[in-house]
Order: C-alpha cells, then structure tokens, then sequence
C-alpha cells in the first residue's frame, strides 16, 4: 500500500483491491466535483489501496471541509502545497484520472466497489489480529473471546451508517404505516404482549424502545415476561430471552405450565398423572418449535448482550429482547464503587442497543424497598431509581452560590447548581434535568465535626476518600466531602464563603468528618437529577443524585394479595403504566394464577349500582 506506482498486483497477492475502481471514483470526481458529496459520507482516505491515491482523496476532503472547488488546478495545488504532487506521479497523474475515467455518473458504483475492497482487507486485518490473540497463551480465554471480538466488530461498526433522512421520505414512511393499519385493524405495528388492555394502550412494544417492568420480589415479573414472550412467539415473533436469575431448566418448567395448567409443583417432582403427562409432551413438542432463544450468562454485562444479540439477529433474525433482570447485569467492573451509576450506564446500554437493533428490549427490574415503608405499597417512579433522598429543607447551592430548599425546586428543570469533578477536585457549573418529590420516608439527621447538618434516608450516598457511600454505612470520624474556597479554613454551613456572588477563588473540595448519625422520624424527601457530574451540594455538603430513567416505558406490577391477604382481589394483578414516552398511562388489570404462575387477561363486569331495584 506504499507503493505509489499504477499497478495490478493486488490480485496476484491475493490482496483484496481494485485499482480501476479507484482510479474511475478519483477521476469521475475531478470531471464532475459534486459527485463527491455523495460518496464522501461512506468513502474514507483509507479505503484507498494505493498511497497515491489515498493522498488525492486527502486532498479533495480538506478542499471540500474548506468549501473550495476541487478540480485539476485545486487539486494540484493542494497536494503540491502539502509535499505530495512529486509522489503521486504530478499533474500529469491527476490529468490522466480524469481523461481516464469512464464516466461521472457511475461514480456512486466506483465507490461501493472501493469500499467494498476495503471491508475485506479490513477482514483479512482483523483475521490475523483473531489469529495472534487466539495463539497467546499468556491471555485468558475470555479476554481473548473479548479482543477477537473487538478486531470483528471494528470492521463491521463502521459499516452502520445513519445518513440524513429527508422530510419527504420520513413522511412517506409514516403515512404508509397509517395506512397499512387503517387497512388492517388488528394488526399492530408493534410486538404483541398478548394481553388485549395492555397490546391496546402500548400499541404492542415499539421498536427501539427500552421498556422496564419492575416490581417487588414475589409479584411475578419473571412470569410476566415469559407469558409477553410466549404469546409473541405464538405470532412468529423471534424472542431472545436472557435470564440470570433462572436456568432453561426452570424457564421452561414455567412455560410448560403455563401451556398445561400443571402445577408447578407437580411437574417439579414428576408426579404427573397419565393426562397430565400426555399434555406434558403435546405442549413440549408445540414448546419447541417457538422461536425463543435462552441465554444463562450470569453477570452479563452490555457489550456481550450486544454481541450476543447481533449474531442472533445475524442467524435467525430477532424481534424482542427479553432481560431478567437488569439489576444482575454488569458493566464489567468499571463502576466498583458506585452502584448508582454503573446501572444508569447500563441502562443507557440497553436503549442504545434497542436502538441500534431496531428491536424493543423489555427488562425486568427490581424496586428498591422505599415501597415497603409506605402504607400504600403501589409502586412509583421514584422507587424505581437507585439512590436516596433528602429532607424538603435541604439547602441546594445553586451555580451563583445562592441556596434554595430542595422543596421550593420541585417540579422544576435546567437550572444550574454547583457540583463536584471527581477528577480535578472542584466545583463546577452543572444544570439539573429534574426536580422532584419521592414521597414521605424515614430520615437519619448527620452531623459533622465542622457543624454541617442534614437530614437524609438511610440510602442516599455522600462522598468520602474511598468512593461513595450510603449514609447507613458511614460511621464517626469517617471523612465527607465538603466545598472549600481555596485558601478558607472553613465555609458556611450552604457552601460558600461568600453566598451573594460567585467566588472570587476557585472551590475546592475538602474534608469534613463524621461525628452522628441520629433517627429523625419521617418526613417528605426529594431528589435531584444531575447529569454528567451526578452531585451537588445540599447543607454545604456533597451528595449524590438520582439517576434519570432511560426507558421509553416504565411498567410495575403490583398485586395485593402479597401485602394483604384478606383482599377481596386475590387473583388480580395491576400493571400500572407509570411512564410512556408516546402515549397515555393507565392501570391494566389481569388475572393471575399462582398455581401456575401464570398471567391472563381479567374479564371486568361493571355494574351500575345507583340502577338497583
């Protein structure tokens, strides 16, 4: 590739190029220039084989970044300036592409096939990386599984391009969708649930769209997503299950089941009657010609839910992401001390793949158990997010040092407050996306040596040497992060020195320690959401934030017979729509079976009370 001069060995050294086509793109650019415009978004200097060329195409980019005319002259004169005309054989070279060129108007096809070269000896390249990984006996099989991997992908990621689409084609697009569903009402643009309420307020999953169904342990979010599954694999939907909380094994006992109506606990032990054994093997032979895919991988963290999830879209196709749940999931240990933040990054993951396998991927997920500490225990958004929160009279330190109380924020987005970069140790502008009430909940006061004081629940966290830490955890004389101006020995009690203006000096961070951590009762807390820096300041020290929800659908399951036994609903179940990012919210009710695990649709009766004789 360093060999400047025209020639045709690529084939003789079973290198995969095509001098012509390279030399046709070039020349038809240099005859007519706009066609660079629509081959510049996929074409790339290095997807040239010859050194010569690939400095031609250098030369017309930078013409074009700079908006001037790329021609024989331009050109030329480029090159010339940057020491290269002599290497690519002078201005007579680039005279010969353009009298050479067969035509301009092919010159969309003379780049697929520059590019296409370029793909295979991008392969060849990751081959033989795959081949030196593979052969290192000092790597472990993992972390040769991994790097392989990554020499693949880096070949393959380059090819998902996403151009601009213009408004009439999005347009089209749309209108043809309406049409198609005007034309067939019972067909759904999404995948279905299989419950009619549910299919009938989503529209079915979207395509794209992370959806999170969270609840307690014990409602049967497990059960829920296995029925979702089962009843879109009915329809030919290719479902990709991965569970780290339950093997096949299990799974499948579940569905069996739920495709029976065996007890559970009969097909647990094989106690099986001679009826019941031969549904057993009608349901097991229907069972096994579904097109859901179990996956066991414990820990799983999100590059190989995506590798995993390409190759089977690649082989089989894929429709819906199934994930039980997100909570076992791992980002690989690059969050080992902030649990808050590893899972926002991992639910940031899974929308990005939704996205980029244009699939919806529906994930279970654990509720924290503020919902136990309240005397209603239907679920919430905020019980939803892994972080703690403050008392209403919290003194937030807004960006000019000014402080309000965190009650008088709610409600309210894009204001700036000050928080911390953990990397240089000092305070910044940051802007709050959310402001919010979490409910009413049990407070602990903390006090430190210098006099700082605040009210916070047991699971919100604060900032020490070795990472953050949840206010249950910290103990006396264990240090805090405080805000200090450069050179101060001590600030007031909202953060800054001076909290009429912004400081004259640079804030610091500082240290503060412990002295008592003290019940306080209950009271009405709330949260902030910073993004980026995910801190602020509140009483005049660092505290983290909540986490902002990536999903496009947050769904809970709520059933009150796990909290009160003398319900007059014992087989009910609520799935209560909290969030809907393209539609309305509401409460479904189904019908559940415990004995089977299994979730139906309820078939509701009203009666109109006030037309009794």
């Amino acid at each position: 590739m360093t060999d400047s001069a025209p020639r045709s060995t690529p084939n003789e050294l079973s290198v995969p190029a095509s001098i012509e086509a390279e030399q046709a793109l070039l020349g038809a650019v240099l005859i007519a220039p706009a066609s660079y415009i629509n081959v510049a978004s996929y074409v790339r200097e290095d997807d040239f084989f010859l050194l010569r060329h690939q400095h031609i195409w250098a030369a017309m980019s930078r013409l074009s970044d700079r908006r001037e005319p790329i021609d024989l002259l331009t050109v030329s004169e480029e090159l010339d300036a940057a020491k290269q005309l002599g290497v690519i054989g002078g201005a007579a070279y680039l005279a010969q592409l353009a009298n050479s060129s067969p035509t301009s108007i092919h010159a969309e096809f003379y780049a697929q096939l520059v590019e296409r070269a370029a793909v295979r000896r991008r392969l060849l390249k990751a081959a033989d990386e795959m081949k030196a990984v593979a052969t290192d006996e000092a790597l472990d099989l993992d972390n040769v599984i991994s790097k392989a991997e990554t020499a693949l992908y880096n070949v393959t990621d380059r090819q998902i391009r996403r151009d601009f689409m213009q408004m009439d084609e999005a347009v089209n697009q749309y209108f043809d969708r309406i049409e198609h569903l005007i034309n067939n009402p019972h067909d759904q643009y999404g995948v279905p649930s299989g419950f009619q309420d549910l299919d009938q307020l989503l529209g079915g999953f979207q395509r794209t769209d992370l959806v999170i169904f969270a609840g307690r342990p014990g409602m049967g979010k497990t059960s829920f997503l296995l029925s979702a599954a089962l009843n879109a694999a009915r329809l030919n939907r290719t479902i990709a299950v991965f569970s780290m909380e339950m093997g096949s094994d299990q799974l499948v006992q579940r569905l069996i089941s739920m495709e029976t109506g065996i007890n559970s606990q009969a097909l647990r032990l094989g106690r099986l009657t001679q009826g019941e054994y031969q549904r057993f093997v009608e349901a097991a032979g229907r069972l096994s010609r579904l097109p859901i895919f179990f996956d066991q991988t414990s820990q799983l963290t999100p590059n190989e839910l995506r590798t995993k999830c390409r190759r089977l879209q690649h082989e089989y196709g894929l429709d819906m992401v199934v994930i039980d749940y997100l909570q076992l999931m791992s980002a690989g240990g690059n969050f080992q001390n902030n649990r808050v933040q590893e899972i926002s990054y991992i639910s940031r993951a899974l929308k990005e793949l939704a996205r980029e396998l244009n699939v919806p991927l529906f994930s279970a997920s654990q509720l924290s158990r503020a919902v136990e500490s309240r005397q209603d225990k239907r679920p919430q958004l905020s019980d939803l997010r892994e972080s703690g929160c403050l008392s209403g009279d919290a003194q937030v330190t807004l960006a000019d040092g000014t402080t309000l109380p965190i009650r008088a924020l709610a409600g309210r987005s894009g204001f700036a407050v000050r928080a911390l970069d953990t990397g240089t140790q000092t305070f910044e502008q940051a802007a709050v996306s959310a402001a919010f009430c979490t409910g009413i909940k049990p407070v602990f006061r903390l006090t430190t040596a210098d006099g700082r004081t605040i009210r916070a629940t047991a699971n919100h966290k604060f900032l020490t040497p070795e990472g953050w830490a949840r206010l249950d955890a910290l103990r006396p004389e264990m240090s805090l992060a405080v805000p200090v101006a450069a050179g101060a020995h001590a600030v007031e009690a909202a953060g800054f020195a001076d909290a009429q203006r912004t400081p004259p000096v640079p804030i610091t961070a500082a240290w503060d320690a412990v002295v008592s951590i003290t019940a306080e009762g209950w009271t009405d807390v709330y949260d902030l959401t910073v993004p980026g820096h995910h801190n602020f300041v509140a009483n005049g020290i660092v505290v983290h934030n909540s986490i902002e929800q990536d999903a496009d659908v947050v769904m809970f399951l709520y059933r009150d017979s796990v909290y009160n036994r003398d319900t007059e609903f014992p087989n009910m179940a609520d799935v209560i729509v909290a969030k809907h990012r393209n539609g309305r919210t509401d409460t479904v009710h189904l019908y559940f079976d415990s004995a089977l695990t299994k979730f139906m649709d309820a078939a509701v009766k009203k009666v109109d009370l006030g037309d009794q004789r």
